[in-house]
């Protein structure tokens, strides 16, 4: 028997893993599980986890829409800032445990419970987000983590277990399924398996919300998406909800074929990992998002969002998403999107995305009276530049007279 613990509210999906650690919990510590499934849009039936936890005798279950809370309050934050991990990964996975961290503590608090559980393996980033997030509400919660207690260490021994200890596992076939999957209202990821050899391209069947670019219509299709303070608040002139936002810009992006990605990428505990995803929204919202900056903030300003950028990503990446360093860059961030408000065109067509028009009547810096190639009527006096590139090339210059004269020596 472990150190005592009297309850322990556990991320439950309803799959192998968690059923299995619902059962493992209640065996080896003699505790009580409380159950925490949450929706974030991972187009899953959700009462068949309510059912199964019940039939395992958890008493306290909950089963919670979080999809609004998600977007809203976790991924446009996060798209106001253009955040990308490695140049590429748009941060689908990552995103989602912040949220799912807050609401095990509050379901913790709510229940008396004084523990935690995930079922993160002891390779991945995932344990570090949970974990991190953990701690930063409620430092002195205790966590358990099973992948890294027990020593059901392959997928046919949580099978063995599984049947030993008479949990059902629905749909199971022999060899299981080919890939570890995540999924939410942003992004479906894949992992393991054929994936685990880098030089083997990824099967046709393995997606899931996206048609090929070669099997996408032969037609475009136009998206136009009205943004305020870095928001969007409506997608082809209907006003949605974040949540409706996200949903809308996965089907149209989908139907397309945008926004996959085959990545090896950095994980924070040390190794290389590649994972294959689909980021079909969030692959428009970035290019939407990019656009209408471009006209909307000025240059000094846009540049040095785009510097901290990969600092903010990386903090995203790595678990610290309630870490004073990025709620301090956050607010530079949302005060930088005050002035962001306009509309942005975009032409969807075989996996790409291109912007063709951009507008803000009220915030745009852009003027063509100023820009233009035609008569500017004295707006802009073309004869000034003269100076300002004297002065900026001062430097070069007077480096350029040292190195002439040490060669006439």
């Amino acid at each position: 028997m472990k150190d005592k613990v009297k309850k322990v509210v556990l991320a439950y999906s309803g799959g192998l893993d968690t059923s299995v650690i619902l059962k493992w919990l209640q065996d080896t510590y003699g505790c009580e599980v409380v159950t925490f499934t949450a929706d974030i849009g991972q187009g899953e039936e959700l009462e068949p986890a309510r059912k199964k936890a019940r039939k395992l005798g958890v008493k306290e279950i909950f089963v919670d829409d979080l999809r609004e809370e998600f977007v809203r309050d976790f991924v446009f934050p996060m798209f106001r800032a253009n955040a990308i991990y490695e140049g590429e990964y748009l941060l689908g996975t990552s995103i989602a445990r912040p949220l799912i961290a807050k609401r095990q503590i509050e379901i913790a608090r709510k229940t008396g419970a004084d523990a935690v559980a995930h079922g993160a393996t002891g390779k991945g980033n995932d344990q570090v987000r949970f974990e991190l997030g953990y701690y930063a509400l409620e430092p002195n919660i205790r966590v358990i983590a099973p992948w890294r207690e027990w020593a059901l260490g392959s997928r046919e021994k949580l099978l063995e277990y599984a049947e030993k200890h008479g949990i059902p596992i629905e749909g199971r076939k022999k060899g299981g399924s080919p890939y570890s999957m995540d999924a939410n209202l942003l992004h479906n990821s894949y992992e393991g398996r054929l994936l685990e050899d880098p030089s083997r391209e990824p099967e046709e069947d393995m997606w899931r919300w996206t048609v090929s670019p070669e099997r996408a219509p032969k037609r475009a299709e136009y998206a136009e998406l009205e943004y305020r303070e870095g928001d969007i608040v409506s997608v082809n002139g209907k006003k949605l909800s974040p949540a409706k936002v996200l949903a809308e810009l996965n089907r149209l992006g989908g139907k397309h074929g945008i926004g996959r990605l085959d990545l090896v990428e950095n994980r924070y505990v040390g190794m290389k990992s590649r994972g294959c995803y689909e980021t079909p929204g969030g692959t428009i919202m970035l290019k939407g998002h990019r656009a209408i900056e471009s006209i909307c903030l000025d240059r000094e300003v846009a540049h040095l969002k785009d510097e901290l950028m990969p600092r903010y990503a990386s903090l995203i990446y790595n678990g610290y998403w309630w870490s004073p360093e990025r709620k301090l860059l956050q607010t530079l961030i949302d005060a930088s999107q005050r002035g962001v408000n306009g509309r942005v065109r975009l032409k969807l067509y075989k996996g790409n995305v291109a912007v063709v028009g951009r507008d803000s009547k009220a915030d745009s810096l852009f003027d063509p009276g100023i820009a233009t190639f035609e008569d500017d009527r004295g707006a802009y006096n073309q004869a000034d530049a003269s100076g300002f590139i004297r002065l900026n090339a001062l430097r070069m210059r007077i480096a350029a007279n040292r190195r002439q004269r040490l060669k006439r020596r």
